[in-house]
């Protein structure tokens, strides 16, 4: 009895000194992409502010490779004690599992923290197409084959296309690119006559006219893009696409350090540099509470995974 009276006492203070440690050293931001793409800069934007609310630095450190595998592995093989995180996204935690041979299951072995952002997928035409709008997208490909490109196969550009040519029952030619600004250049070009991009990637493109944008992915108009409907105003129900980037820890790190991290979070993305970046970035901050987006994850995970074997989809 004594026994258990004690373990018990040191378990409880334990997680008292834990607590009282946590966030005394510099945290880690694993983003598993280069720098310069859309997840470095959604990374970029967070980590300063949940750096003051730290009163610590977060140091980002971008581990690229295997389309955001690598980063994604380091991140749940480092040790649970809350000073390193991950910057992830819906292809590195929804997509991936379904598309390559992973070493560690993301819904297992990763923590959802928080979200961070998220971004509407857009729907965009060449300059020449005689599609103005989603219905008369679908009226084009009904009546030709037509080419539509992505940043590659099984990413999100490919797989929301994917979801929508299955919802129409539409055919068409996949045409996969390595990355998003050869797509887009081609599709300005002509030589392509469609794309399913994220915001932040077409943005520059759209403002400067060398694409039409025909509707956004998500159940509301964003506030970017206010003339461009939405998919589903422009009658094909139900579909609801949201590009989104969230953190993550190691599965065994304390449940005081997630709440922590939530909170600080949840904090830093109500400051108005954070929402003006993220908007410069088509994206908007994340309003769920650490429970909602856990249940979220799970949820984007089936679906995607869904849609993958629906598909067919490869990685490259």
């Amino acid at each position: 009895m004594r026994r258990r009276q004690f373990a018990a006492l040191l378990i409880v203070f334990s997680a008292s000194a834990f607590a009282q440690s946590y966030g005394t050293r510099p945290l880690r931001m694993i983003i598993p992409f280069p720098a310069g793409g859309g997840s470095d800069a959604i990374g970029r934007i967070i980590a300063p502010r949940l750096g003051d609310r730290f009163g610590q630095q977060v140091v980002v450190d971008n581990r690229a490779g295997a389309g955001g595998s690598i980063g994604t592995e380091a991140a749940v093989r480092a040790s649970p004690d809350g000073h390193t995180l991950a910057l992830a996204s819906t292809s590195e935690i929804a997509i991936n599992p379904a598309l390559y041979k992973l070493s560690y299951d993301t819904l297992r072995d990763l923590t959802p923290v928080a979200m961070v952002a998220s971004a509407a997928m857009v729907v965009i035409v060449a300059p020449t197409s005689p599609a103005g709008t989603v219905k008369d997208l679908i009226a084009l490909a009904k009546a030709k084959s037509i080419n539509v490109a992505s940043a590659g196969n099984g990413t999100i550009t490919h797989l929301s296309g994917e979801l929508f040519r299955s919802m129409t029952h539409l055919n068409w030619t996949h045409v996969p690119y390595k990355g998003a600004p050869p797509a887009l250049t081609d599709l300005a070009g002509g030589r392509v006559e469609a794309m399913f991009s994220s915001l932040p990637a077409a943005m520059p493109i759209i403002k400067s006219n060398r694409v039409k944008a025909i509707a956004v992915s998500t159940r509301s108009r964003v506030a970017s893009l206010p003339d461009v409907p939405t998919v589903i105003e422009s009658g094909v129900s139900g579909y609801d696409v949201v590009y989104w980037y969230g953190i993550f820890v190691p599965a065994a790190t304390p449940a005081s350090a997630v709440a922590r991290l939530a909170q600080e979070t949840e904090r830093s993305l109500k400051q108005n540099d954070v929402v003006t970046n993220l908007a410069n970035q088509g994206a908007s901050p994340g309003e769920m509470t650490q429970p909602q987006f856990a249940q979220f994850v799970r949820a984007e995970y089936q679906r995607w995974t869904q849609v993958v074997k629906t598909s067919g989809a490869k990685a490259d």
